[in-house]
Parts: C-alpha cells; structure tokens; sequence
C-alpha cells in the first residue's frame, strides 16, 4: 500500500490492486492554496461539508463519494459519527471519521475532528494501525486532545494533517508544536511512502510528510 499526501488533510491511498482512495479533497482557494488535485480515485471520502474537504467533483476517474459506510468492490468504509467542534456539533457541525482497510493495513481517517471519542466510538473505531488526524487546532482537537486522541487508539503509524502550512492561509498551528517533545519522529522529505502489513512499526511513530501539491 502506498499513501500521499496531497495536502491539508487529502491522502491519496493507493493498493496493491492499484485501487484508489481519496480523503477528504480540498477546493484550490477555500483558505488552502494547494495546487489543484489531478489524481483519479475508485473513491473518495467526505467527512464533512466544508469547502477544504468537500470538493469531489474535483477527482478525476468518476469515484464513488462515500460520506457514510459503504462497501466498495471488497473494502469495507465504515463511518464513526463525530463532531467538528467539542460542544455536540452546535458550532460548527458534524464530522464523519471513516475507517477502512487496504492490503491488511487498517486506516483512519479523522476528518476535522473536534471532540475527543467517547470510549464507544473508540470502540466502533476498532484497531487502528495508521492514523490521519489534525493536528493545528482552532478549528479541530486543541493540541493536547490530539494526545489524548492518539494514547486512546495506540495507532502504530500517525500521519499529522490539517496544520499550517506556507500553502494553508487559515488561523491554525504548524506541525513544529505537535511535535515537540515527541518521540519516534520521522521527517520524511517525501509525499509518499510505501507501508506494509508485516513492517509497520512496533511502538506509535510519526511519519511527517511533504504536500504533493
């Protein structure tokens, strides 16, 4: 399995079979100025109806748009109700957290994710061995939720997304101060990585990868 990152929090996930996966495509100009996404996808995931993670009809390949759980041609998407802020979604709505599995490496997605899971939804989210979650707070889970997000799940692999960038205008934090004082980090000068099921880390490490676009 291989997985980009295209920027702000879309990863391109791509199987053995050459299926394709993308998460949660940006509008080029919402307050993220990312190059525009020329990929093609078999799927695309929407958590959310915001025009930094909503933009569908941007991927190429006439996808399946998947914004609940669904099984597409063998891959189960199974979607965890969540919110986009810490106060039941009455600020700034509902996120969907989608989960999936691909060459036996079981994904999750975090969307904008703004309330730290209750142990039933950590529960429906099952095992986790590779973890997308935002990490620039002010519009998602503040820094130290993050952690507290990450020691619940125990992910072997996260993959920080949705931080300030010299390519993301919004009032959001860099990756510099999630990191700090972290441990097993690796600043990968790429924007793709190839992961296998029988070589993924031991203890949680964090993989840090440059935007595509």
């Amino acid at each position: 399995m291989k997985i980009k990152w295209l920027g702000h929090s879309s990863f391109l996930i791509t199987a053995g079979s050459g299926f394709k996966i993308i998460t949660d495509p940006y509008l080029p100009d919402s307050g993220v100025r990312h190059g525009e996404i020329k990929e093609t996808a078999d799927v695309v995931t929407i958590s959310h109806e915001h025009t930094d993670h909503n933009n569908s009809r941007g991927v190429r390949g006439n996808p399946v748009v998947l914004r609940k759980s669904a099984e597409v041609k063998g891959i189960n998407f199974h979607a965890v109700a969540a919110f986009h802020d810490n106060v039941g979604g009455r600020k700034r709505g509902s996120n969907t957290v989608f989960c999936f599995a691909v060459d036996g490496i079981n994904i999750c997605h975090m969307g904008d994710l703004g309330n730290i899971p209750e142990d039933r939804q950590i529960s429906d989210i099952g095992k986790v061995d590779v973890l997308l979650i935002p990490v620039g707070g002010f519009f998602t889970l503040e820094l130290a939720e993050v952690d507290r997000v990450i020691e619940k799940i125990k992910p072997r692999i996260v993959f920080p997304m949705h931080y300030k960038t010299e390519k993301v205008g919004l009032p959001i934090s860099g990756v510099d101060r999630f990191l700090e004082g972290k441990q097993n980090v690796s600043r990968l000068n790429v924007s793709e990585v190839e992961l296998k099921a029988d070589a993924i880390p031991a203890v949680t490490t964090i993989m840090v990868l440059k935007p595509a676009l």
